[in-house]
């Protein structure tokens, strides 16, 4: 500011200017190009006024905003209350997708899932390696159960090793009630039974519902087979006579192959080739007397050794 006093007292040297004396209108050049010192209060006033306005008017849309979303969040907690506040509805996959992963990533405590179906794509496998390890390493419980089909799936299997290594647990059921993922006990997400898989899905936040839910998990997760795969095995045991236990079973029971494979999460040619191995070793040429000789035999009877279902 030294030279802007020396100007009030003398006429200032234009080569010598300091340029934010320039921009602030403290000096100004006439038109013969020596400079004219300004009063403060001018310079200001000529300086600030376009700044105020736009501030004031940032001022004004911010309060505006401010209201509309204070407004916007008294709906939507009324709302949740009244209607949502224990199930919401989660429609879209790409919303899904983030909302599972937001819950995962916020994990402290214990993650559970369930997942039906067989072996999932490998894109799939690796986007949920990479966020499970890092809920594995800040000390997050994670146990999944699979169907016995993805013991034979190299893309779930080489997941799994990895999930292993980590601290992750993984078990293998014939059949897996639906999909389920319960983070920290506190919010469950399963699929709408009523909407078509992948669109629809309900997040869950009642506490007797979610104690419900995980009541189930570790039912299923007690009659559940470990599956301890290494990179020394080449394959974990694929439990090929209790699956076809189970398929027989279902065909008993009266489902069709295409139902049949659908619940183990398997094709429907596999299913069909366990009805076949079973028809050869017992003897039989229609599925109807299939399931005449399974009854007669009882070899899906609990305990009973006679009438192995695997062949040698």
């Amino acid at each position: 500011m030294l030279f802007y006093s020396e100007a009030w007292t003398a006429t200032p040297s234009s080569e010598e200017c300091p340029e934010c004396l320039l921009s602030l209108g403290l000096l100004q050049r006439a038109p013969d190009g020596s400079l004219v010192p300004i009063p403060p209060g001018l310079a200001a006033d000529t300086l600030m006024r376009p700044l105020e306005a736009v501030i004031a008017e940032k001022q004004r849309t911010l309060a505006t905003a401010r209201a509309s979303i204070h407004r916007a969040e008294e709906i939507y907690r009324s709302t949740y209350r009244t209607r949502n506040a224990p199930i919401r509805e989660i429609t879209g996959a790409s919303v899904i997708s983030a909302a599972l992963a937001s819950a995962v990533g916020s994990a402290q405590e214990e993650l559970l899932t369930a997942q039906p179906g067989g072996g999932r794509p490998r894109e799939l496998l690796e986007k949920a390696l990479a966020s499970d390890r890092v809920a594995l390493d800040r000390g997050v419980r994670q146990r999944t159960i699979y169907q016995h089909t993805v013991r034979s799936h190299a893309p779930t299997l080489s997941y799994v090793e990895q999930i292993l290594v980590a601290g992750g647990e993984v078990r293998t059921l014939n059949e897996v009630f639906d999909r389920l993922i319960v983070v920290d006990r506190k919010v469950a997400f399963i699929p709408d039974p009523a909407q078509e898989r992948h669109t629809v899905a309900l997040a869950i936040e009642h506490p007797g519902t979610i104690r419900y839910l995980v009541g189930i998990f570790e039912h299923a997760w007690e009659r559940a087979t470990p599956l301890l795969h290494t990179p020394t095995e080449h394959r974990p045991p694929l439990l090929t006579d209790e699956t076809r236990q189970a398929i027989l079973q279902l065909m008993v029971n009266g489902y069709t192959d295409e139902s049949i494979a659908a619940r183990l999460g398997m094709s429907t040619r596999t299913v069909a080739n366990h009805v076949r191995k079973a028809s050869e070793m017992l003897g039989s040429k229609s599925r109807a007397q299939l399931a005449y000789l399974i009854g007669k035999t009882g070899i899906l009877t609990p305990g009973r050794e006679e009438t192995p279902l695997t062949t040698p």
